[in-house]
């Protein structure tokens, strides 16, 4: 248990820096000094590493090094098209069953993600997004769609932290609020059409990015 619970420290650690921009793409990453950093062994720190080539956000050339890989707007819409397929499943399955207590939690998240993009904090504005959509997410019960979410969002992430850095806006807070009043209305289809809506403008994100 004390192994796995380093492994996802070291992992959630060095996620986070990737994504943040703290390490660079292209940067290369050594365990040893990650693992001194972090106040951890070399083993979890390698660990840690393998699940985050499998996931696309390091690349390893065995004997030869390990770095962070560059955003490519390729995999971004990739990653993009399959979140977003995943949000409008756990929607149509969450929709029918959200409490009012539920639909509260999304609003008072969508408050502090309004207020986030207003004052230019990132990493306000993208974990108020995170708690809003994980509403959804843990009420529709699907694991297998909470994983691939968890998985591929990283990758989305790094371009959308790119993006707001410059100036530009995360996803409005005005579709979260339709979004909002669809599910606190029950209405599963207008809540599924919205989810798409806010993922086909992060798709036009990742186009501009090519650009």
């Amino acid at each position: 248990m004390r192994r796995t619970l380093l492994r996802d420290r070291a992992y959630e650690a060095i996620r986070d820096a990737i994504v943040a921009g703290d390490i660079a793409p292209g940067a290369v990453v050594r365990d040893a000094e990650l693992a001194e950093l972090l106040g951890l062994s070399r083993a979890p720190v390698r660990e840690a590493f393998s699940r985050l080539v499998d996931e696309g956000l390091l690349e390893s050339k065995p004997q030869s090094y390990t770095r962070v890989t560059p955003v490519v707007a390729a995999d971004v819409r990739d990653a993009a098209a399959v979140v977003g397929a995943m949000h409008e499943l756990v929607t149509r399955a969450a929709v029918p069953r959200l409490l009012v207590d539920h639909v509260g939690a999304m609003r008072d998240a969508n408050v502090r993600f309004a207020a986030a993009v207003r004052d230019g904090d990132v990493d306000a504005a993208l974990r108020a997004d995170d708690e809003l959509h994980d509403v959804l997410v843990r009420v529709s019960g699907n694991r297998a769609a909470a994983a691939t979410i968890a998985r591929y969002t990283p990758l989305i992430r790094r371009l959308e932290r790119r993006r707001f850095g410059e100036g530009g806006n995360c996803r409005s807070a005005g579709l979260h609020e339709r979004l909002i009043e669809a599910c606190a209305g029950g209405e599963v289809d207008e809540a599924v059409r919205v989810t798409e809506e806010i993922w086909r403008g992060l798709e036009e994100l990742v186009d501009e990015a090519a650009h």
